[in-house]
């Protein structure tokens, strides 16, 4: 397999490029050569291109993967309905599996070489934690992948895969040297400002959310685990302390820069996020974020039921949120004390940032919260409480697949077949031809993950 480091530039360019991928599976292959791209490359010049290729990438098919799978959105035509039916091949992956090692990873490799190697010591931490971020959503899609052997060009076409749960010990191991770099008195001679397009250069903010990437860490390994459910709960004490801290991509309003929720609507539109599982949920709930997240009245572009916050030309790509930390601090605080009461309060916090951040009023907030905010009295009905209201805030963030995995919450019919619904994604077809021997076997069910219990 061969790991390429893209260099797009200049930023325009990679909007266009990124703009073009929503829907085509080769839309990264023809970029490695582009003759108005500077002979100096700095971690400015690749920082933005790194994080917009994020938000692209998760927003992209990784959120349409997962949030079809755990039915928030639903596939009524070509493509969609066929993957909401479980109908998925190896093909189907290739695009944001390549993209992922060849926009982010291989090209924020090259920002941490090109940082280390001078002592720019925020550009090193945000580096770093993008790179533990990233690792995170790809082992919890996909188990083994490679890395250690990975990233180093014509040095290593064929890289071995890591496994799993040694993977989250280097994605620890990251985030502990970025906290570090970021918290460093000696900032090196470049810092970041506004090419840092999602914390504007603030490394206080990078480490809330490298602990908030530790606590999620800690609780996918929390099952019957109290010390894992412990140290989740040290950590997201440590992350967002209110909602105008959270970790998010925004986009603009030109068609070459806008949200890939609205950019897929537009081309394809063959998703349907004004029905189905997610819908019927908030219905019975009498959820005021009914036609906030999922929009029954079909009004938005396209007709397909995405409700303005996520699905507007600036909607936004959602990392992680402050509302899902306290969520966390919920379930960690039941499985690792098993104190409701208090668990209750962070469970309140959970929906009410949820519905603020929506511009829902405090009166309806209250009213919700009187009906539904009350936790169960036995721990297992408490965390499934839990998850679910986490699954409905999380609304098509891929976080929320390992949500459903790890509690069962809330419960999903499977659309077809007996094997229930997919645990994993499955390994594109790229890496069984090109790194065939290292690439392993799997189906859309088996191996499960190492912290699917």
């Amino acid at each position: 397999m061969k790991y390429l480091v893209k260099k797009i530039y200049p930023y325009v360019a990679l909007m266009i490029v990124l703009s073009q991928a929503s829907c085509s599976k080769d839309a990264f292959t023809g970029a490695n050569n582009n003759p108005n791209a500077p002979s100096t490359v700095t971690p400015g010049n690749l920082l933005p291109g790194v994080e917009t290729s994020l938000a692209y990438i998760q927003g992209g098919d990784i959120a349409r993967y997962t949030g079809l799978l755990t039915q928030q959105c639903f596939g009524f035509s070509r493509q969609s309905a066929a993957y909401y039916v479980y109908v998925f091949t190896s093909t189907d992956f290739d695009t944001p599996w390549g993209n992922m090692y060849t926009s982010v990873l291989g090209n924020n490799k090259d920002l941490l070489n090109k940082a280390d190697a001078v002592g720019d010591n925020i550009y090193s931490g945000i580096g770093r934690v993008i790179m533990a971020y990233s690792l995170q959503m790809l082992v919890d899609e996909w188990g083994d992948v490679p890395y250690s052997e990975a990233l180093q060009g014509d040095a290593q076409n064929h890289p071995g895969y890591d496994k799993q749960d040694a993977l989250y010990d280097t994605i620890i191991s990251l985030l502990n040297v970025g906290i570090a770099q970021l918290g460093s008195t000696s900032t090196g001679g470049q810092t970041p400002t506004t090419d840092d397009m999602i914390f504007g250069g603030d490394p206080s903010l990078w480490i809330k959310f490298a602990h908030a990437i530790k606590a999620r860490i800690y609780i996918h390994q929390s099952k019957d685990n109290a010390t894992m459910a412990s140290q989740a709960l040290a950590e997201a004490n440590l992350a967002m302390a209110d909602q105008s801290e959270s970790a998010q991509f925004v986009f603009g309003t030109t068609e070459t820069f806008s949200n890939p929720i609205y950019q897929f609507n537009e081309q394809r539109a063959d998703i349907d996020y004004g029905s189905g599982t997610y819908v019927d949920l908030l219905t019975g709930l009498n959820d005021p974020r009914l036609g906030l997240t999922a929009d029954p009245t079909y009004s938005d572009v396209g007709e397909v039921g995405v409700g303005n916050y996520y699905g507007n030309i600036n909607g936004h790509v959602e990392f992680i949120m402050y509302e899902e930390m306290e969520f966390l601090k919920a379930e960690a605080t039941l499985r690792s004390s098993g104190n409701i009461a208090t668990a209750q309060s962070y469970y309140q916090n959970g929906i009410t940032a949820s519905m603020q951040k929506l511009g829902i009023s405090d009166a309806d907030i209250n009213t919700y919260i009187t009906a539904n905010g009350t936790l169960p009295a036995s721990v297992s009905d408490a965390i499934a409480a839990v998850s679910t209201q986490e699954y409905i805030a999380l609304y098509m963030n891929p976080e929320v697949f390992t949500l459903w995995r790890r509690t069962n919450s809330p419960q999903l019919t499977p659309t077809a077949g007996t094997n229930g619904v997919p645990r994993r994604f499955l390994y594109p077809q790229t890496e069984y031809s090109l790194n065939g021997a290292n690439t392993p076997q799997a189906t859309l069910y088996a191996p499960k993950l190492f912290w699917d219990k």
